[in-house]
């Protein structure tokens, strides 16, 4: 019991601090595929650029792209056509605007 309690904190530990980003070049290390699209009616995420890594808190779409591989909690290939995204996205301008459309897409940035 004492262990499942214990992974059940690791876990959602991790999902709080999850949005550490890191762009691959080819789709066979991506964790998730992504298509940016071009109206935020049609993403399921709305996101926001940050300029510090510690600002890259929860899963709301705040992300924070990092310079290697091995520091990013989630590795992301950029699509060229809708059909191939596991999740689309939409960049905004301001952070107040971040957030899911599509909260059955959430999983992904676990």
């Amino acid at each position: 019991m004492k262990f499942i309690i214990l992974s059940y904190l690791l876990l959602l530990g991790n999902s709080l601090f999850s949005q550490k980003i890191f762009s691959v070049d080819n789709k066979s290390q991506a964790d998730i595929n992504v298509f940016v699209t071009d109206y935020k009616s049609q993403a399921d995420l709305l996101v926001f650029k940050l300029d510090y890594e510690s600002q890259a808190k929860g899963n709301q779409g705040m992300w924070y792209f990092v310079s290697y591989k091995s520091q990013a909690d989630k590795k992301i290939y950029f699509v060229d056509y809708k059909s191939q995204a596991d999740l689309k996205i939409f960049f905004v301008e301001f952070k107040s605007q971040t957030g899911w459309k599509n909260n059955s897409k959430k999983y992904l940035m676990y």
